[in-house]
């Protein structure tokens, strides 16, 4: 009795509906840091484009990748194009000493 249902259930993994495969390719973040420029906490974040504050935390540290409306939400939200928040290559560095210095 147990090889049959031992083979019901390889079938039901082959021949029934196709598993949900995880994201070939990692999305890059500048979420957190414009964020922060906007002056935003992730909870103001989260209820401006309607979602949970831990998302906004899983979005920022790159470990969910938002669906498109998402991602079009929040740069809205923003006042951003999308592509200077999400994107498929790792964002340019900026200089650590990047300020400009005063005039006298």
């Amino acid at each position: 009795m147990v090889v049959p249902l031992m083979l019901c259930s390889i079938y039901t993994l082959r021949m029934g509906r196709p598993q949900r495969s995880e994201p070939t390719e990692h999305v890059f973040s500048r979420l957190a840091e414009q964020r922060e420029i906007a002056g935003l906490s992730r909870q103001q974040l989260a209820e401006l484009v309607g979602v949970h504050y831990q998302t906004a935390g899983y979005l920022e540290r790159g470990e969910y990748s938002p669906s498109l409306v998402l991602a079009l939400r929040i740069a809205s939200v923003l006042a951003l194009p999308v592509e200077s928040l999400f994107s498929l290559t790792p964002f340019e560095t900026q200089p650590a000493n990047n300020v400009k210095e005063s005039t006298r």
